[in-house]
């Protein structure tokens, strides 16, 4: 999602809400141990596997991540799929493998991708500056290169936080937000040009106004003829309104009430008392977020889709598909981001595990959660999707949630789960 945190250390760097409800695989994936090779050159999984994955899905769903989605694909046999929940939330919904989800930041690689298009199409130029594109909307625009939105070195800064924009973010004020409006409300640059990583959405807000200009197509039409439509993808789409649940069942988000959100948030940042998500009361000092509307994110994080779904356009995506050999290769160049696990490239994550190096990107947004990755060549993709975002930040629903994606991101790259996992 478009809002961020760091992965490593489950600890805030931009403050308060900003950092606290991105979603993060996190880097230090534990060591695999080794297994015997089977003949297509790839390690052996017992289907003990699928119990044992199963099993830790479960478990990370009673213990505060509450609603899990597990779909991992090795590339050469039926898809892994898993969809566990905590006990009381089954009276909202059931979940299932294929209910739509707010993948939020996974957006950014659509965004990138269709830039990178443009740019095949020389239509675009990584070297751009933003004022070229958007005169007077960006302050310091003439000094931002499209490269540097791409793979968040602009030196931007967030809206996220600002008091105009936090009620929205929280629920709290429904406002429909244009991302002309919240470029007027980010604040000033908060490091030079070209000099370092720092995770920016307002930068992926400029992109996505930078592509429509120069496609000439609004940013819902260009992911649907360019992405979803050709690849068949017809659960996922942008949220341009307040409905992001229409149509087909859509997974129910949660995050912690006011209490136990001000916990979490204890020695990092002192929220006032009363501050958090708006929506109904839930069990378990939990709330229902799914009404927040999402529609803001926008270009950094507004699409919803299936675990399926985005598991087929990353796969098309890192295999070649989508873009030419030389905008690839520009995508999966990466700058050092420690704190995504390796490397960000443009608008792409490279986290590298003691498994092996996956390529893709989380998210998150106000009740939702997501990583999804593919292997190095594209062949093979896991997705893992929880209903929660804040939930996980507690200390034991963090251990279970990261075990579990431990676990599935081994068992796709065709590892044994990791030492130490419980089988059941």
């Amino acid at each position: 999602m478009p809002i961020h945190m760091s992965c490593r250390s489950h600890q805030i760097r931009r403050g308060v809400l900003t950092v606290a409800l991105a979603t993060c695989m996190g880097a230090a994936l534990v060591s695999c141990s080794d297994a015997e090779s089977d003949g297509a050159g790839r390690q052996a999984v017992s289907p003990a596997g699928d119990t044992g994955l199963a099993g830790l899905a479960q478990k990370a769903a009673d213990t505060g991540s509450l609603g899990v989605i597990v779909r991992v694909d090795s590339g050469d046999g039926k898809p892994v799929e898993i969809a566990k929940q905590a006990s009381w939330t089954k009276e909202d919904h059931r979940i299932a493998v294929s209910d739509r989800f707010r993948v939020g930041s996974n957006t950014k690689t659509v965004t990138a991708t269709l830039v990178l298009q443009q740019v095949a199409e020389k239509k675009i130029s990584l070297d751009d500056t933003v004022e070229k594109w958007l005169p007077g909307l960006v302050e310091g625009g003439g000094d931002i290169t499209v490269r540097m939105l791409l793979n968040h070195t602009s030196g931007l800064g967030d809206f996220l936080l600002t008091p105009e924009f936090l009620p929205s973010l929280t629920g709290q004020e429904q406002r429909t937000w244009t991302p002309e409006q919240l470029l007027a409300v980010t604040p000033q640059q908060e490091s030079a040009p070209g000099e370092t990583y720092s995770y920016s959405n307002a930068g992926y807000e400029a992109l996505g106004l930078i592509l429509e200009k120069a496609a000439g197509s609004d940013l819902a039409e260009l992911i649907q003829e360019r992405i979803t439509g050709p690849l068949g993808m017809k659960d996922s789409f942008l949220v341009t309104n307040t409905d992001a649940t229409t149509g087909k069942q859509h997974v129910t988000g949660y995050e912690p009430d006011a209490e136990r959100l001000k916990a979490i948030l204890a020695g990092t940042v002192d929220l006032p008392e009363g501050v958090g998500f708006a929506g109904p009361e839930r069990r378990e000092d939990n709330v229902d977020t799914s009404a927040i509307d999402p529609s803001w994110s926008w270009a950094a994080g507004g699409m919803v889709s299936t675990a399926q779904d985005w598991q087929r356009f990353q796969t098309a995506l890192i295999s070649g598909d989508l873009l030419p050999e030389a905008q690839l290769k520009q995508m999966r160049t990466t700058v050092d981001a420690p704190e995504e696990g390796g490397g960000y490239g443009l608008g792409l994550m490279r986290v590298d595990t003691s498994c092996g190096t996956v390529w893709g990107h989380t998210g998150g947004l106000p009740g939702y959660s997501s990583e999804v990755y593919t292997d190095a060549s594209g062949r093979r993709s896991v997705a893992v999707l929880t209903s929660t975002n804040f939930g996980i930040k507690e200390k034991k629903a963090a251990t279970a949630n990261k075990t579990l994606v431990e676990a599935a991101t081994c068992q796709m790259l065709g590892e044994p789960q990791p030492s130490g996992t419980p089988a059941e």
